[in-house]
């Protein structure tokens, strides 16, 4: 007797498995931070706090 596989069922299987791993990837990635000017940020917050 020949073994038969359910191919729609393992398609749908690796599909799972695929998104759960672009899903998991994507919500693992950090911003690029690198592109915020941290100096200008720290001017903008001591010029707020000395006109308090």
């Amino acid at each position: 007797m020949a073994v038969t596989r359910l191919q729609r069922k393992d398609r749908k299987n690796v599909a799972r498995a695929k998104a759960k791993v672009a899903n998991i990837s994507r919500l693992m990635t950090k911003p690029a931070i690198k592109e915020v000017d941290i100096e200008a940020i720290k001017a903008e917050f001591a010029a707020k706090k000395a006109a308090k």
